[in-house]
């Protein structure tokens, strides 16, 4: 074989790696970035439902971070919580949820960490101030 043939050979057969990773990269979906913004007390089982489909629909491949603020934050207070918040919530924690709680509204609720379900970071910043962190981390924004 000539030099030239040979040549054309490993040219030809790292365009084809080149390719096959390209294609691998293109089959593979990108793990998707997610935060729910979350105030209204009147949305809360749906907010967690619409958590738990996004997990199902992407198959685990999704992270996403939970911002909750004003009242509906009261909703997620360890004592007298209901049986069906707080295992729905645990649940999506044991997924991966990153939930974040509201410094100003923990303030001015009286609210501690302590208070909250296992898993919730406090916003020392501000519930809006975290919203805008996470979107400028690539997260992209929802609010049901």
């Amino acid at each position: 074989m000539r030099r030239r043939d040979m040549f054309h050979a490993v040219l030809a057969g790292a365009g084809t790696m080149v390719g096959l990773k390209a294609t691998q990269a293109a089959t593979q979906p990108a793990r998707l970035k997610v935060a729910y913004h979350l105030s209204d007390l009147d949305k809360v089982n749906f907010v967690l439902g619409n958590i738990k489909n996004h997990y199902e629909g992407t198959g685990g491949n999704v992270d996403i971070a939970l911002v909750v603020h004003g009242p509906a934050l009261a909703s997620f207070k360890s004592k007298g919580i209901s049986a069906a918040i707080s295992g729905r919530f645990a649940g999506l924690v044991q997924q991966g949820l990153d939930p974040h709680a509201c410094g100003n509204t923990m303030h001015g609720m009286d609210i501690t960490l302590a208070d909250l379900l296992a898993g919730f970071h406090a916003a020392d910043q501000g519930g809006v101030v975290k919203l805008a962190e996470l979107q400028s981390q690539g997260y992209v924004y929802l609010r049901p």
